[in-house]
């Protein structure tokens, strides 16, 4: 029995996880019955405002003092910043030559964009927790990365991505200004509120989780919708779609065996190694669908946003197994 449980507990971390299915279930959805007309019209309203919400309840949720106990650790917070920011984009331009001819161009723009995205802030911090990594530098590294996230992210889109960007007049410094009017604004005011509500969050955060997915759900639906109705099914082949989980495989790997690297080349110790690895190889898909609906024209997003929600959760299952891996070795001496 013992030897079958220690077979089953890494096959139980690659079984998706429930939102991972709601996401699958979501775009079948939007396959079948797609939202058109007046329906569109209202759900791209109804999204616009869960959006807002959504970056509300991120800056009401984080706390400040966490943020600030991680801050000593500039080295390590620099090293995630230039992995999340500066490694990523290079490897992504880096396939545009394996890419070209395997996956359509909309594909390959969604693959840039994927590249362009700050780090997660739970699943960096709880794999860190699990692996008894440096957990306050993780709080600090992953919030930071999202707050810098709100300007780098569209001005690294401006300058990689030159097709697709529905911001009037597609230049970087317009998308920052959306970015900052419908991402950053409601974030700051649920900082400023922190005092008041703070307390509430903290208890309801259960409810809250769901108001978060169910945000995110609702723009992959309108997405998706926008997508099929331009024939997005027609243009994507089951060859492209394996050959873009193959990609974004590979993508993952290469940024976890570079983190490690790097981490090590530099002389940090395990713990804060493994809070590089963990906060530096991951993409937020919790920032990145809010993102792309700013960023990009609707018949655009459903092929964009795809690469973000494979690479969601294959990071998640890889991840999974490597932080129970790192807690299981014994704490160096």
């Amino acid at each position: 029995m013992s030897f079958l449980s220690r077979i089953s507990a890494p096959l139980r971390r690659l079984i998706p996880d429930a939102f991972t299915a709601w996401l699958l279930c979501t775009v079948a959805l939007a396959s079948v019955l797609p939202c058109q007309g007046q329906t569109a019209q209202v759900l791209g309203k109804v999204t616009v405002a869960a959006i807002g919400l959504l970056f509300f309840l991120h800056g009401a949720k984080l706390s400040r003092e966490a943020m600030l106990s991680g801050l000593t650790n500039w080295r390590l917070h620099l090293v995630v910043l230039a992995s999340t920011f500066v490694m990523f984009p290079l490897l992504g331009l880096a396939m545009k030559p394996v890419v070209s001819g395997v996956l359509p161009p909309e594909l390959y723009v969604g693959i840039l964009f994927l590249c362009t995205l700050p780090s997660t802030v739970q699943s960096s911090i709880a794999f860190t927790s699990m692996a008894r990594g440096n957990v306050a530098a993780a709080v600090c590294s992953a919030s930071a990365s999202n707050f810098v996230g709100i300007f780098v992210t569209p001005l690294l889109v401006g300058m990689l991505i030159v097709q697709g960007a529905s911001v009037p007049g597609g230049s970087p410094l317009d998308a920052v200004l959306s970015i900052v009017e419908q991402l950053l604004l409601p974030f700051l005011a649920g900082q400023f509120l922190r005092p008041w509500i703070g307390a509430w969050v903290d208890r309801h955060k259960p409810m809250l989780k769901i108001v978060d997915q169910g945000s995110i759900l609702l723009v992959v639906y309108t997405a998706f919708s926008e997508s099929v109705n331009e024939g997005l099914w027609h243009k994507l082949s089951l060859s492209s779609l394996l050959s873009l989980g193959l990609l974004c495989c590979v993508l993952l790997a290469i940024a976890l065996g570079l983190a490690t690297l790097i981490s090590r080349r530099l002389g940090f110790s395990r713990e804060d190694e493994i809070t590089i690895v963990f906060c530096g190889s991951k993409k937020s898909l919790a920032s990145g669908v809010p993102m792309a609906k700013v960023l990009f024209a609707p018949s655009a997003l459903g092929m964009v946003i795809l690469p973000v929600m494979l690479f969601h959760q294959i990071q998640l299952m890889v991840c999974a197994v490597l932080a129970a891996r790192w807690a299981q070795r014994k704490p160096l001496s």
